[in-house]
């Protein structure tokens, strides 16, 4: 069996995601440490687990995002790593340097550094412009009225992707095909937002149903 450098990983997750790191976890012989809210306390994850713990109520916000209680359930089970899967706080900097403060647990994933520079989508996209990368075009700074919404779909063409900042996982997107639909789903997308991420803030991507490498060489904005 591999040598590993923990004995025991808490998954600050759940569902599917929580068990494929814990199934990982299994085949090098690594104890698992699971993680539930009020709705989730049957959830395959936690049976899943060598041990489980509630971190609060049903709303993510109050339970899978409460960074505090989580390391405190990880210093309380005696994991010595933490595994955030992908969603929720995977990609949150100031919970990776949470845990990297924390003595005696081991943040697996990229440096809060790097998270602070590439985590949050709208930071990310000024940095890969800055370096003359090629990307969709999209904004840069939140977007909070249906308007701006409107007028970029005028600009760029339908459908327009709405995306939470600090989403992943697919949560927080939202796609617009008329302008009929940009309020609804500008408050949608903003709502899962909060909901997933602890951040309501959202930007907009032209969405790109088919995306070519020969168009977007043509014309790298992403215009049909």
């Amino acid at each position: 069996m591999t040598e590993t450098p923990f004995d025991t990983v808490l998954v600050a997750n759940r569902g599917e995601i929580a068990v494929r790191v814990m199934r990982a976890c299994e085949d090098l012989g690594i104890d698992t440490v699971a993680i539930y809210s009020e709705a989730d306390k049957h959830g395959g994850h936690v049976r899943y687990a060598d041990e489980a713990y509630n971190v609060g109520p049903a709303r993510a916000a109050d339970s899978y995002l409460d960074q505090e209680r989580i390391v405190e359930v990880a210093q309380r089970a005696g994991a010595d790593a933490i595994h955030p899967g992908y969603g929720f706080l995977a990609e949150n900097a100031e919970f990776a340097a949470l845990v990297e403060e924390t003595e005696g647990i081991t943040w697996v994933g990229p440096s809060s550094a790097a998270m602070e520079t590439l985590g949050e989508k709208t930071s990310a996209r000024s940095l890969m412009e800055g370096a003359d990368v090629p990307i969709v075009p999209g904004t840069t700074e939140p977007v909070t009225e249906p308007e701006a919404v409107d007028s970029f779909g005028e600009e760029y063409g339908y459908p327009v992707a709405i995306k939470a900042e600090g989403g992943g996982g697919g949560r927080g997107m939202k796609l617009v095909r008329s302008p009929e639909e940009a309020a609804e789903q500008l408050e949608s997308a903003q709502r899962e937002g909060e909901a997933y991420f602890d951040n309501d803030s959202v930007y907009l991507e032209r969405y790109l149903e088919n995306p070519c490498p020969r168009t977007a060489r043509a014309d790298p904005r992403g215009r049909p």
